[in-house]
């Protein structure tokens, strides 16, 4: 398993699921793919998924999701970049670069419309329990280290100030108006 399986997988249990954009239904996928390899596999997969999650540790990243879902604690933002990772690496990719291109996706602006938070605590735990079906025991985690980028220190501002976050992501300023 390396970074492009993984974004294979991903696509693929998108393709497997009626609405890609659900990222609970994309990550129940997820996991049953995963199941199909070998437990060392699954263990590589559990790394790069949290080598992602660094990635996309990002100030910026968290002041769209704040905005998003009226406010964003830290198991929050790791929920929202679950979710993100569900929606595939060109989405993912994009995204991290450009934290406001999140308006642009017909997912986002439907959930905006609806009032739907955007999260996927599943998306966090797809390795974890591909492991515990594989092999009925817990994923070894032992060697696994998060490091975390520093947040940009532009972004330290309480994004409670809807102008300051606003002027900074202003699509999503458009779609988010509350």
């Amino acid at each position: 398993m390396d970074i492009q399986q993984f974004w294979q997988l991903i696509g693929e249990a998108r393709m497997r699921v009626p609405a890609p954009d659900n990222g609970s239904a994309v990550a129940e996928q997820a996991t049953a793919l995963l199941a199909l390899l070998p437990a060392e596999e699954i263990v590589v997969a559990e790394r790069i998924l949290w080598g992602l999650m660094a990635d996309s540790y990002r100030a910026p990243l968290w002041g769209a999701a704040y905005m998003i879902n009226g406010g964003c604690s830290d198991d929050g933002f790791d929920y929202f970049r679950g979710w993100l990772i569900t929606q595939g690496r060109e989405t993912f990719e994009r995204v991290i670069a450009d934290p406001d291109a999140l308006a642009d996706l017909p997912a986002v602006r439907a959930f905006a419309a609806g009032g739907i938070d955007i999260e996927c605590e599943e998306a966090l735990v797809i390795a974890w329990d591909a492991h515990q079906a594989v092999t009925g025991e817990e994923l070894p985690v032992d060697g696994l280290v998060i490091n975390y980028p520093t947040l940009d220190p532009d972004w330290n501002f309480d994004f409670g100030d809807r102008d300051e976050l606003s002027s900074r992501l202003p699509r999503l300023a458009t779609l988010y108006r509350h």
